[in-house]
């Protein structure tokens, strides 16, 4: 059983807390939900009028929580809820609403519903992402607070539901904090809002919380795994059921709620090639749970990386979490399918899923299309390596994504910081969390994306204290574009002295799609294909390369990225633009891989 750690964050709450944050109700999807996405009405409070009095003192009462309608005409109320704009959730509000382009602060969130209440059954309100800072409340009383804007959140909200009318609302707050993680430096845009699912699950009081099924790590031809309960009670039947593989388990639980199996099994093995998932339901007397799993094992041997026991070259490319088209924070079914599809006509069979956990159908249609993931927490750049807050923070994002996503036979790689400055409070800070997710998760590799920025006499050395830590020693470097020429390329040696598997982490460089030009002009779309084409050839007297993503499938929203008529905060490396036309790179890369794939069959 992993251990499941519940991080309280110590705040100042307006109201009383009278509903709490339970553990994550696994593959919620798959649960009897009333969907809370739609119309929300929302109000923009940049001073947090609604929720400090004039004194800053959090309300206790008075607040827009409470959702208050004047009694009568003379009643004073400055705010209504009912009548405030509407906005489609999920979303976030910088791209919904062109005046909140820029805006970080405070915006709350209401929506009306109607709940039917059922004898022997929960409420349980699901949260698949608000970013940041979201406080909960449920007919006007606070049910819990999450901190962190990429992992989901679940409150048991039973005790304040009603039959008929109610109503949720959500204090949602995006400001930067040098504390908070990520810091309030970062290369992507800020979106604000409830940007995943919202969902009222009705579970029964004793449901099925948690659950792990996966080909044992020790013994061949086993299938093994786990099943929690929501309470520690003995003797609870439970079925796991894979009917392709004519696989038909009974456990019962123990004094803590748990139950534990093994089954022999020969399962076809997931591959890139072949994305076999199986249909496995895990059940007891009131509740069913369906899901799809793979089978696979990866691991290392010296310098290669071993899927199912076979080398593998990872062909891959980086991608935000941004919408097609449309820009904004990519949510849908729908976006998924377009990025992973252009990611596999470029020639992938893995996908890097940065700076961030995205959103779970990501995670699941990549596994589904054939796709490996390495999947990351926003421990970005240069955080406050020795506040044991931030550190708290840090470890409990990368818990849940953990937690959701164990299930998921795609995600090979935990990835646990980016580009982050050597030291030693730095060192201290990355390896208690590379053991934390050791402690989590010992089927999957780990590593980070280190970075090289110098090449003294034209030898780039990767010196990193962090590779005792990691499986994979993963680095970012930007040849040609923000060190040394394209040109350069051909000069260029490396040293990586360690017996691991090497990935690039990142690589390319930054074209305006149309704008044409000699192979030697910035911004044009063949001075990024002459990188690229560069750095390939490069890559190819790198001893120990096991894999490549390079940065990034589409270009995407940054304030960092200012420059008139080129960027117009885009960051423009890209391989396809944002109204999703395909620069010069792209084939480039795809040709490159081609040969990869032909080279690892």
């Amino acid at each position: 059983m992993r251990k499941i750690i519940i991080i309280c964050f110590v705040l100042f709450f307006g109201a009383k807390t009278i509903a709490q944050e339970v553990p994550l109700v696994s593959n919620i999807f798959s649960r009897n939900n009333i969907s809370l996405n739609g119309k929300w009405n929302y109000v923009i409070d940049p001073l947090e009028n609604g929720y400090y009095d004039y004194r800053l003192n959090p309300f206790k009462t008075n607040g827009f929580f409470e959702n208050k309608k004047a009694s009568n005409p003379s009643e004073l109320v400055e705010y209504n809820l009912d009548t405030s704009p509407i906005m489609d959730i999920p979303s976030d509000w910088n791209s919904h609403d062109r005046s909140l382009f820029f805006y970080e602060g405070t915006v709350w969130f209401k929506k009306d519903f109607i709940y039917k209440k059922s004898a022997g059954t929960k409420g349980i309100l699901y949260f698949g992402a608000v970013n940041y800072d979201a406080k909960v409340y449920v007919n006007g009383k606070l049910v819990g607070a999450h901190i962190g804007g990429y992992t989901p959140f679940n409150f048991d909200v039973t005790d304040v539901l009603v039959d008929g009318n109610n109503f949720v609302v959500v204090k949602v707050d995006n400001k930067r904090l040098k504390d908070a993680v990520p810091t309030v430096n970062m290369d992507w845009w800020n979106y604000g809002g409830i940007t995943r699912d919202v969902l009222l699950s009705q579970v029964p009081n004793t449901y099925i919380e948690d659950y792990l099924i996966q080909l044992d790590k020790i013994k061949e031809g086993v299938i093994s795994g786990w099943v929690k309960l929501n309470v520690s009670v003995a003797n609870q039947s439970v079925t796991i059921a894979i009917a392709e593989l004519k696989i038909k388990k009974q456990v019962v639980t123990d004094t803590s709620g748990m139950a534990y199996f093994e089954v022999k099994a020969k399962p076809v093995l997931w591959t890139p090639e072949v994305p076999k998932l199986y249909a496995v339901t895990v059940s007891k007397s009131d509740e069913n749970i369906a899901e799809t799993i793979g089978f696979r094992t990866i691991k290392t041997k010296g310098k290669t990386i071993l899927l199912n026991g076979k080398k593998v070259f990872l062909r891959g490319i980086s991608i935000h979490e941004e919408a097609p088209f449309r820009q904004g924070r990519a949510w849908t079914k729908e976006d998924a399918v377009t990025l992973l599809t252009w990611a596999k006509e470029l020639g992938c069979n893995y996908v890097r899923l940065a700076h961030y956990p995205h959103n779970e159908t990501m995670v699941r249609e990549a596994e589904k299309m054939g796709l490996m993931v390495w999947s990351e927490v926003p421990v970005y750049w240069t955080i406050s390596w020795t506040n044991p807050d931030t550190y708290a923070n840090a470890e409990r994002q990368l818990h849940d994504m953990i937690y959701r996503d164990k299930n998921r036979c795609g995600v090979i790689i935990w990835s646990i910081a980016n580009e982050t400055p050597h030291g030693s409070d730095r060192d201290v800070f990355l390896g208690k969390l590379s053991k934390y997710a050791r402690q989590q998760d010992n089927s999957r590799l780990i590593s980070m994306a280190m970075e090289v920025t110098k090449s003294p006499n034209n030898i780039n050395k990767i010196q990193d204290n962090m590779n005792e830590f990691v499986d994979i020693i993963s680095f970012n470097q930007y040849l040609g574009w923000y060190r040394g020429t394209n040109e350069s390329c051909k000069l260029m040696q490396w040293d990586i002295p360690y017996n691991k598997p090497v990935i690039i982490s990142e690589f390319g460089g930054g074209a305006l799609q149309g704008l044409y030009g000699d192979k030697t002009e910035r911004w044009t779309e063949e001075y990024q294909e002459e990188l690229y084409k560069q750095n390939t050839q490069m890559f190819d007297r790198i001893d120990g390369l096991a894999g490549v993503s390079p940065w990034i499938l589409v270009d995407f929203r940054s304030p960092r990225r200012q420059l008139p008529g080129i960027q117009d905060f885009f960051n423009r490396k890209g391989l396809i633009s944002s109204s999703g036309i395909k620069k010069k790179a792209f084939f480039v890369m795809k040709e490159w891989y081609e040969k990869k794939e032909k080279e690892y069959k």
